[in-house]
């Protein structure tokens, strides 16, 4: 009976334990690089903002990324008429559920959702984007390795161009895109780092502060240190 109860106990951990790990590229690091940011976020408005939204953050806040008032209205302001308001997609969640089957999810916090043991939600995504390939079984004609019957169709096919999978289950090009592979890597590269910063565009700024603080609290030990041999000098 107690072996019973203890592998009843144990199973949903030996089954976790035993699921395949996902192997993660490393995405690029492009945080604090404005003009990286620029083009992800160019991207993003241009290839994402269709179907899915960032609706925890407002159009003002690009500015941030070295860009002005009028350039954000001019190039990336598509679903909105006033830069206060949000970065929702035009179509209604309830349209997207009939087109779709299920209505796209809000990308805001993606980067950080996806984090998990395998790597960081930025690498889930850089090797997310990187993996779509042909295949005819599926309603959208796309399937991904990372995410394996997954309902997104691939958005960035005309830059990438069309991959297979060959008969060693490896990805391969079939039809070249508009980019070459390192390009296409750089594209999307600057797309996931835009989607860091949406996940928390504050980030540099609360490292910056932490950092701040710790030297404050080093100084602050010096001078406690010291008014503390002060105080005990004629201590014996």
């Amino acid at each position: 009976m107690k072996r019973l109860l203890a592998a009843l106990l144990f199973a949903p951990a030996l089954a976790f334990a035993a699921g395949a790990a996902i192997h993660l590229d490393k995405a690029p690091n492009v945080q604090g690089d404005k003009a990286a940011l620029q083009s992800g976020a160019r991207t993003f408005v241009n290839y994402c903002l269709n179907c899915h939204g960032a609706s925890f953050v407002r159009y003002t806040r690009l500015t941030e990324l070295g860009l002005s008032e009028q350039q954000v209205r001019d190039n990336l302001m598509f679903t909105a008429e006033k830069i206060g308001e949000p970065m929702r997609v035009a179509a209604r969640p309830a349209e997207q559920k009939v087109w779709f089957g299920a209505a796209p999810p809000d990308l805001t916090l993606i980067a950080r959702a996806r984090s998990s043991a395998d790597g960081s939600g930025a690498d889930w995504l850089y090797t997310y984007l990187r993996s779509f390939y042909v295949d005819e079984r599926r309603p959208t004609g796309w399937n991904n390795v990372v995410f394996e019957n997954v309902g997104m169709p691939h958005a960035l096919w005309q830059l990438q161009g069309m991959q297979v999978l060959n008969k060693d289950h490896k990805l391969e090009l079939a039809v070249p895109g508009s980019l070459s592979a390192a390009e296409y890597d750089k594209v999307v590269g600057d797309l996931v780092g835009f989607m860091v910063w949406l996940a928390e565009p504050d980030a540099g700024f609360r490292k910056n502060l932490g950092i701040g603080v710790l030297a404050f609290l080093v100084v602050l030990f010096g001078f406690a240190y010291a008014l503390k041999k002060a105080y005990w000098k004629d201590v014996k």
